[in-house]
């Protein structure tokens, strides 16, 4: 019997019953709390083991490191609401911030580290942002902002590393706090923890509101799904997207240890679960396409997540690693919203991203709104305790996309009559490049501000290894031609405004875009028929005309 047979041989309470002990189990009051009841039950046991860096908290540790920092951030003035965005790598003060904000009732905005100036100057901005912490490695992009929001004086800013004149350390914030009692966390579940950014189509990202009860929610429901334990846990992305923070949550509730990677690597994926014996983690495919090795099989694992997996690889790929790998599907707004249940073995292979979480209900929609039958394609509606407040300072986008306590996801899909979701297709005009959205509309708002180009169309190519590319269409101005605004002068624009995963591959130049008859761009008729997207364009990576 291989090791994935003998873990599905093990029963667990069927799921409706399981789902049912999941919403009848009271949420802790707050994040904080969560870290508290897990530091009293195991406090020697490992929290967090950044094993790159060897950095290594316990419980016990985590907690009293939570307690200073906060006490720290208090008496430089940070309170309930104070918003301070995060620009951090993978290190352990990044989560400890977090933590010592949620224990202040503070609201972390997280920074991308591969943001532009242009891209970190608009979420300081758009997020009202009080007071930053920042990695001296970042401190060059901050220096580069076109404007420097007034708020962040050098005594607003605190660095990890080497910091400025006037400038305050990471590290002194968090001795100045060890002499100070721990202050309390009064935050509630429904008060708000994060502003986090993702991309809109509307050309510029949007801050979504999410609160604790959306942390503990997502926390939660990842951990119990099963029924079963999973002790060490891998986290190989970056901090500031959610699914580490949610890992690090879930891990609290299992009383586990996540074991965190400094940067994501497709080729020492493996390597690390097999030499840190992890049992649960997100499965990047692309760890998939590296070459076949003779101790694939040899993990630890007891399940993966994995977000849209090509379905033609799914049945090979717990075969070659001996693993049990479950769809799912989640969305910044929404935290968790499908998952396939592990006992579910018929639909390996079948596409689905799974049935309803716990605290979520959907329904999939016609344009007018009226429900659809099972097998119909139409919009996914999502609603339920814990999903975003609303996008901040965005209440037209919030209208737009919450109604009647149902978000609006904007993909289409269509559902089974066992309650099983199928993706179809994205109504928004988003590009998916290696697990990253990407906006159209961001991409040519840069474009357009180079004055040379009077129109430009952003569209998806798909690509066997990266899901999907970014293709661009260009007008340009009367009298000129792509020898006067060449792909390389085009590309340097964009990696000086966008951040390295935005930057188009290919390069299209075109007379005329087709129009609606509202003179929207019709995107649509740009791609209709053409069988390669890839010719007649430019490709940055291969540097040749297609």
């Amino acid at each position: 019997m291989s090791k994935r047979e003998r873990i599905l041989s093990v029963t667990a309470p069927p799921w409706p019953e399981r789902r049912r002990q999941i919403e009848q189990e009271n949420l802790p009051r707050n994040v904080p709390a969560l870290l508290q009841e897990a530091a009293a039950e195991r406090p020697e046991h490992l929290a967090l083991n950044f094993f790159e860096s060897d950095e290594r908290l316990t419980y016990r540790d985590l907690a009293m490191r939570v307690g200073h920092l906060a006490a720290g951030l208090a008496k430089m003035g940070v309170a309930k609401s104070t918003h301070v965005a995060v620009m951090l790598p993978n290190v352990s003060a990044f989560p400890v911030t977090w933590l010592a904000l949620a224990t202040l009732g503070a609201v972390m905005v997280p920074v991308n580290g591969a943001y532009t100036p242009r891209e970190f100057g608009y979420v300081l901005d758009d997020a009202e942002v009080a007071l930053l912490v920042i990695d001296e490695a970042y401190l060059a992009t901050f220096d580069a902002l076109s404007e420097r929001p007034a708020r962040l004086s050098d005594d607003r800013i605190i660095v990890l590393g080497a910091a400025r004149t006037g400038q305050h350390l990471w590290q002194a914030v968090l001795a100045d706090g060890a002499a100070a009692d721990a202050p309390a966390c009064m935050a509630t579940q429904d008060d708000l923890l994060n502003i986090q950014y993702t991309s809109g189509t509307t050309g510029f990202p949007k801050g979504c509101m999410l609160t604790h009860r959306y942390w503990l929610t997502i926390g939660k429901v990842n951990a119990r799904r099963d029924g079963r334990v999973y002790e060490r846990i891998l986290a190989a992305t970056p901090f500031f997207y959610m699914d580490p923070q949610w890992l690090m949550l879930m891990s609290f509730y299992q009383r586990a240890t996540l074991f965190v990677a400094r940067r994501q690597s497709a080729t020492r994926f493996m390597d690390w679960v097999r030499s840190l014996r992890i049992s649960f983690t997100l499965f990047p495919e692309v760890a998939y396409k590296q070459p076949p090795r003779p101790e694939d099989r040899d993990n630890e694992i007891v399940r993966v997540n994995a977000y849209g997996l090509n379905k033609a690889n799914h049945a090979a790929l717990e075969e070659r690693f001996d693993i049990v790998c479950r769809e799912a599907f989640g969305m910044t707004e929404i935290g968790s919203g499908m998952f396939v249940p592990m006992e579910a073995t018929d639909m390996v292979g079948s596409g689905t991203c799974g049935t309803v979480v716990p605290f979520r209900e959907t329904k999939i929609v016609g344009d007018d709104g009226q429900e659809l039958s099972a097998g119909e394609p139409g919009e996914l509606l999502v609603r339920g305790p814990g999903i975003l407040l609303g996008y901040y300072r965005k209440p037209e986008a919030t209208a737009e996309a919450l109604r009647d306590g149902w978000f609006r996801t904007g993909d289409i899909f269509r559902k089974d009559s066992r309650g099983y979701h199928f993706i179809v297709g994205r109504k928004k005009d988003m590009i998916r490049r290696s697990g990253e959205n990407i906006a159209a509309g961001e991409v040519e708002a840069v474009l357009r501000s180079m004055p040379q180009i009077a129109e430009a169309a952003a569209v998806p190519v798909p690509d066997e290894t990266r899901k999907e590319e970014v293709k661009i269409y260009l007008v340009l101005q009367p009298g000129l031609s792509c020898a006067d605004v060449t792909p390389d002068a085009v590309l340097a624009h964009c990696e000086r405004n966008l951040a390295k995963f935005k930057v188009p591959r290919y390069v299209a130049y075109i007379d005329k875009l087709p129009k609606t008859a509202s003179e929207k761009i019709a995107k649509h008729i740009l791609v209709k028929d053409v069988a390669d997207l890839r010719n007649g364009a430019y490709d940055r990576v291969d540097g040749i005309w297609r």
